[in-house]
């Protein structure tokens, strides 16, 4: 991989973080990824709250792409702050 291709794959993450932010939930990556996480996935999301993992733990941990987790919370209808 690029050094371009590490700095947009980091801005990436820092901004689905951010919007992770507004949902209370935080961004997990897998830090050695090997086997099926390297073909697909490396992320998950935890619930700040409860701890709990919201997405990315079907089948093995760390299944979600970084893609998925932002459409995922894209989709989401409004964030905690209006509760």
């Amino acid at each position: 991989m690029t050094a371009a291709g590490r700095d947009t794959d980091r801005s990436h993450e820092r901004r689905v973080k951010r919007l992770g932010r507004r949902y209370g939930v935080s961004l997990m990556k897998c830090v050695r990824p090997i086997g099926k996480v390297l073909e697909h996935g490396g992320y998950m999301l935890r619930d700040d709250e409860t701890r709990k993992i919201v997405m990315g733990d079907k089948g093995y941990e760390f299944s979600a792409t970084l893609d998925e987790i932002e459409e995922f919370l894209e989709a989401q209808p409004t964030g905690r702050e209006n509760d």
